[in-house]
């Protein structure tokens, strides 16, 4: 039957209803919303004077040959964010006369991609944007890429000695490194570095807060923290960076409570805790001139606006508030010179301005249809039951008030069921028998939500209905590789399908990957400030493209993923929105193809290829192959080396 686009087809349904089912209007803020054709759109700053649409945008790039799955990453929504960032922090230091700036820095672990770095550097260098790196690596990129003068560049991570020179060196070619200790034996090696090279570096401590964190980071933070040093241990730097005569070079003070804080108070705790450390630093003579407030700020991914793993309790510009004026308030009371505030907000940065779109290949679904040719001539009691538990629960009035009539019925059936289960196990029932049994114990669930909607009552003796009647869709794509938080650590993503929104979604369903790892599954949603378990989907042909996004997937997810069943990266386009709801695509990043994910692994596709060809030799021989099915074998697998490692058209 062909679908038809008209809210005629669907009186009861509109693009507010779609709105409220997923929840765009929470987590889309003024980024992403539905148009009149029912399709999601994107706007760079919200003004919605100009946006695209998703759906034609996919079309258009499927049209160039650049089919999903893959990344749309937006360069307006990264500008909006770096620039709304830095005005919210110009606006708190104006608010509070706060007698110095703030300068942030973009932690590269949260994305590491040449292109991306770029962008950032270009859109924040008006405000002095820098970097922050964690290893040898990343402070290669750093040098490599960090042209500003003014900017800074953090150096976090274990430090061997030839870290510690890179950066000593560093601040010799203009730069603004700052080396930050983290273990208390960083500073031997530091101390025979400069006496190697006879030049300093600028020096910066982090510091472990008795201030706990919260939610999956909790453990991050406090004496067992992986970085920082006790106060102990900071009095003991103090004492030996004075007897080397360092102190002179130890201007920042750095704090990190963990990743994605939700409750701005553990926030407000930390700064009290850091600005007194900094403070005391003052006293004991380093000449302190900048507080790093580290990562942490988190974004609202379910939009409830609460202090839940994937919300926030506060905005930007609360979080800016609170950091400039606890800060103030510590230096003022000790006569102490403000210091330049620094963080490190990666994921409030990078989340919204990337998307990963992939298609459904098909779908899974429970057989509710009674087999009507069954002969049940044994008169199998089990089945009889079934069959009479079923024609009760059709015979229930439809306005049913009073559910403990349903819930009986439904528990017999599942009993029914499992009875069934025992009997075959035994071997007391047929394979027919026990799948006619199963039909029958669906198509009573079924006939429940016919009759109710299961959904909306509090009956928690029903909730596993929706279960039962779940329906999987088959992605194409690899959970472990665009999105391995959600397997990881649990971690929401706002998911919707980019269009059909004038339609009725009129199943509940999963979606499960590529891959052959059974985790490879997404069935945690976001739920008005909850989760649950299943998402409202349309349905499926094969002849018609179902396009889902998973929405704030900017940060960290291209970092951690990996090659799980070598399907490796998918096309990154990078779009700039233009005028007149229009765009251009300003750089393409082309997906893996299967050799050069095979070469990752030290595999020779010369090699492989040339072991198939004399393993097919053989079996000419052998006259188990012929020379043209080996033409066509070896074809397909030079062909299939130089494609995607998803699977395409």
């Amino acid at each position: 039957m062909k679908r038809s686009n008209t809210k005629n087809s669907y009186p009861n349904w509109d693009i507010r209803e779609s709105i409220k089912a997923y929840d765009i209007d929470k987590w889309g803020g003024k980024y992403f919303s539905l148009n009149k054709k029912g399709n999601i759109t994107v706007s760079p700053d919200g003004t919605q004077d100009n946006n695209i649409d998703l759906l034609q945008l996919i079309k258009e790039l499927k049209s160039r040959e650049i089919n999903p799955p893959l990344i749309l990453r937006f360069n307006d929504i990264l500008k909006n964010r770096i620039t709304e960032l830095n005005h919210v922090f110009e606006g708190a230091i104006k608010n509070y006369k706060y007698n110095n700036q703030y300068k942030g820095v973009f932690p590269i672990k949260c994305n590491h991609q040449k292109n991306f770095i770029e962008k950032i550097l270009e859109f924040g260098d008006p405000w002095d944007f820098g970097l922050e790196v964690g290893s040898k690596s990343e402070l290669i990129i750093g040098l490599s890429l960090l042209d500003n003068p003014n900017s800074l560049l953090i150096c976090n991570g274990y430090k061997d000695n030839n870290y510690i020179e890179m950066s000593i060196l560093a601040r010799k070619l203009g730069k603004k490194p700052i080396l930050v200790i983290e273990q208390i034996d960083e500073i031997p090696r530091i101390i025979e570095c400069v006496n190697k090279l006879g030049d300093t570096p600028l020096l910066g401590i982090r510091t472990k807060l008795s201030s706990r964190s919260s939610g999956r980071w909790e453990n991050t933070t406090g004496d067992s923290s992986k970085f920082g040093l006790s106060i102990p241990e900071i009095m003991i730097t103090i004492k030996e960076l004075e007897q080397a005569n360092l102190l002179s070079e130890l201007q920042l003070l750095h704090f990190h409570i963990g990743s994605q804080i939700s409750d701005i108070s553990i926030i407000k705790d930390a700064l009290q805790e850091a600005s007194q450390v900094f403070v005391e630093l003052s006293k004991l003579g380093a000449p302190m001139k900048y507080i790093d407030v580290g990562g942490g700020l988190g974004i609202d991914y379910d939009g409830s606006q609460t202090t839940s793993s994937n919300s926030t309790n506060y905005t930007l510009q609360n979080y800016a508030n609170d950091v400039v004026a606890t800060i103030k308030d510590s230096c003022k009371i000790h006569k102490i010179d403000e210091p330049i505030i620094i963080s490190e907000s990666g994921r409030s940065i990078t989340s919204h301005c990337s998307v990963l779109i992939f298609n459904i290949l098909g779908t899974s679904n429970i057989n509710y249809t009674i087999d009507k040719n069954f002969n049940n001539s044994n008169e199998s009691l089990i089945i009889s039951n079934l069959l009479q538990t079923l024609e009760e629960i059709k015979e229930l009035d439809d306005t049913e008030e009073d559910y403990s009539k349903i819930i009986e019925l439904w528990n017999d059936a599942k009993k029914f069921k499992n009875d069934s289960l025992a009997t075959f196990r035994l071997g007391f029932m047929s394979l027919k028998e026990r799948a006619f049994s199963e039909q029958v114990t669906w198509a009573c669930a079924k006939e429940i939500t016919n009759k109710l909607n299961v959904e909306n009552i509090n009956c928690p003796e029903l909730s596993d209905i929706k279960d039962t009647l779940a329906s999987t869709y088959y992605g194409n794509f690899s959970v472990f590789k665009s999105i391995p938080d959600s397997w990881a650590i649990n971690q929401i993503f706002p998911i919707v399908p980019i269009h059909r929104h004038l339609e009725q979604p009129i199943f509940n369903g999963t979606f499960a990957d590529l891959t052959c790892d059974s985790d490879g599954k997404l069935n945690n949603f976001i739920d008005n400030g909850n989760s649950k378990s299943l998402l409202k989907m349309h349905s499926f042909n094969n002849e018609e493209d179902y396009f889902i996004g998973i929405f704030l997937s900017g940060a960290y997810q291209e970092a951690l993923g990996n090659l799980h069943n070598l399907f490796g990266s998918t096309n990154i386009i990078h779009i700039d929105i233009t005028q007149n709801n229009n765009y251009k695509i300003s750089n393409i990043i082309r997906e893996d193809n299967k050799a050069e994910v095979l070469k990752k692994f030290d595999y020779s596709t010369e090699e492989l290829i040339e072991k198939i060809r004399v393993n097919s030799e053989l079996a000419i021989n052998a006259n188990k192959l012929s020379i043209e099915e080996t033409r066509q074998l070896i074809g397909h697998i030079e062909s299939s080396l130089r494609k995607s490692t998803y699977l395409s058209e």
